[in-house]
């Protein structure tokens, strides 16, 4: 998929920690997409991030137009209150 990341995205990216290329895999090879409000789409992957913990990595994407643009990502641990 061809994508940008918007500049709110870099800047949440750097702000909750997370790296650019764990996103960009998230994308490329989501475990899910779920239809979210505003025709927007989550793509999201469970990450191991050290210690056994695991992280449900959610992109939010706005892929109705090309490159589709990525608005948000963060990770959870709330997994069950998204995964379908």
């Amino acid at each position: 998929m061809n994508f940008i990341f918007s500049n709110h995205a870099l800047q949440e990216l750097q702000r909750r920690g997370l790296q650019q290329n764990m996103v960009e895999s998230v994308l490329n090879n989501p475990q899910q997409i779920i239809e979210e409000k505003e025709g927007r789409k989550a793509y999201q992957s469970q990450v191991d991030f050290g210690g056994g913990k695991i992280y449900l990595v959610r992109v939010i994407v706005a892929d109705n137009i090309d490159p589709a643009v990525v608005i948000t990502a963060y990770r959870t641990s709330k997994i069950t209150k998204y995964w379908i």
